[in-house]
């Protein structure tokens, strides 16, 4: 039987139906996604200017945090347009395209994250072979490789979207596309599609998690010969990356690792990981690193030293 679509355009139903609501949540939210976007910017600008920021931590961190502005980038607009709209639509390819580039960057995230936490290992438990293990060409294939994992990842959830007969109802019942309400729209028995779906984000989850966890018992494990300061200081290195793992899996787990479900809890906690987590990462990342800091100090005193001496000519 051939595909047929009758569906070209959807209609999304939003986080609340009440206007005054909506105003309120867009005044909310508009700071936080510019927060977002400064805010990791910053630290990318940070990272590629700064010559004390070169070893492979930081490397990985200006990467996190483009991949923070781009996966946010894919909902929040769009969100943001539709908190002012009386009528919010999208088309169905629009859609489409905004699951794939979703699934993308976050599952990017996720590699990177993991890629972190084995930074953070060899960091620790080789300390003098370090910078030999974790050389440039180890960090460009490492990158590359996060990056080329979320496009894997992300080209199945669409293969498998894409052959799906859309003939009608056209709500979606969510304030962005996602594979879930979007399978409620088919007019087709999608209990096949759902599985290898949960199954292929369930993996990708749970590996990623599996990995992060090695990584810190391989550490913890390394830190018993150690005296109480030198447990407390390596301990400190790792304090943001565990914040920053917590924060997104936490969250994402709820949605992702559960059988499809009509919990309203999901579009709340959808709006703490598409929107909250990456403005808190730049946050988490620099209070508690003294180096990233210090650089941010002196690319801004750079910058209002240059200032002065334009205004002085």
């Amino acid at each position: 039987m051939a595909r047929t679509n009758n569906v070209t355009e959807l209609i999304i139903t939003g986080l609340f139906q009440d206007p005054q609501v909506q105003r309120v949540c867009f005044a909310v939210f508009l700071p936080v996604y510019l927060a977002t976007v400064v805010g990791n910017g910053l630290i990318v600008l940070t990272v590629s200017i700064s010559k004390s920021l070169r070893s492979p931590m930081y490397f990985f961190l200006s990467h996190l945090s483009l991949v923070e502005i781009s996966y946010s980038s894919t909902v929040v607009p769009k969100f943001l347009t539709d908190l002012l709209s009386k009528m919010k639509t999208i088309s169905l390819e629009g859609c489409l395209a905004q699951i794939f580039f979703f699934h993308f960057f976050g599952v990017a995230e996720i590699l990177l994250l993991v890629v972190m936490a084995y930074d953070r290992c060899v960091a620790i438990c080789k300390p003098l072979r370090y910078m030999s293990i974790m050389n440039r060409q180890l960090c460009h294939i490492l990158v590359p490789g996060s990056w080329f994992g979320g496009f894997f990842h992300s080209i199945i959830q669409i293969l498998i979207t894409i052959q799906l007969p859309f003939c009608g109802p056209n709500v979606i019942d969510h304030y962005f596309c996602d594979l879930q309400p979007l399978f409620k729209l088919a007019c087709t028995d999608t209990f096949v599609e759902g599985v290898v779906v949960m199954a292929n984000s369930g993996l990708f989850s749970i590996f990623s998690f599996l990995l992060l966890v090695s990584s810190y018992v391989v550490i913890l494990v390394s830190l018993r010969s150690r005296s109480a300061e030198g447990r407390r200081q390596a301990l400190s290195t790792c304090a943001s990356h565990v914040t920053g793992v917590t924060l997104f899996f936490g969250s994402a787990i709820f949605p992702y690792m559960r059988p499809p479900s009509t919990f309203t809890e999901d579009k709340l906690v959808a709006v703490f990981y598409t929107v909250v987590t990456p403005m808190l990462n730049p946050i988490i990342y620099t209070l508690r690193n003294a180096e990233v800091k210090v650089a941010l100090k002196r690319l801004w005193g750079k910058k209002e030293n240059s200032d002065g001496a334009k205004m002085g000519k």
